[in-house]
């Protein structure tokens, strides 16, 4: 029995896989270790497999594209219709090895190692200028009343203790920055 799709349902430690043969019959539905995970695919011959899009996804994409695997990823919404009962990992893998095979199925395009880091650069921007609204806004009453005056007239500068906070914080960002790009070897 050739197995011509499988459906990874990935999590922390434990991912369940599910396998069908060409003439659509269940070859197995186990569960793997994460250490387990790369030698049971290198032992199937090259196939179709189906995972959920998300961060880990598209290492492990990656991964199995490098073993021969033709890898699609699917984002999580699309998988959801076709979870017949509930919610279980050998469910959901079985869901992710149906819907891979959906002719009219859209895919998420695997993004590479330099993508995802760029990705999380942004987020971590984000989080900083989220943090920085988040300051102001909840100094905003003593703006307000006058404890604090946010621009002084004649320098139009921030006070000096919001500089000084507003400057830690770009200091620490930058500090971060350069910490990740020589961890990543940029």
């Amino acid at each position: 029995m050739k197995v011509t799709t499988v459906g990874l349902d990935l999590a922390k430690n434990v991912f369940q896989v599910h396998g069908i043969a060409d003439e659509g019959a269940i070859a197995f539905n186990r569960s793997l270790r994460r250490s387990q995970v790369l030698a049971f695919f290198e032992r199937l011959e090259p196939c179709l497999v189906g995972l959920e899009a998300c961060a880990s996804g598209h290492y492990w994409a990656r991964e199995l594209s490098r073993i021969g695997h033709e890898v699609r990823l699917i984002p999580a919404m699309y998988v959801k219709p076709y979870v017949k009962r509930g919610k279980s990992d050998a469910v959901d893998a079985e869901a992710i090895c149906e819907a891979v095979t959906r002719p009219t199925m859209r895919f998420v395009e695997i993004k590479s190692e330099e993508q995802q880091a760029l990705l999380s650069l942004h987020r971590a921007r984000d989080f900083v200028v989220r943090q920085r609204t988040q300051l102001i806004n909840m100094n905003r009453p003593e703006f307000a009343g006058g404890l604090l005056s946010l621009v002084t007239p004649r320098r139009h500068r921030l006070p000096e203790p919001l500089s000084i906070l507003f400057r830690g914080l770009r200091v620490g960002f930058s500090r971060w920055a350069r910490l990740e790009t020589r961890r990543l070897g940029c």
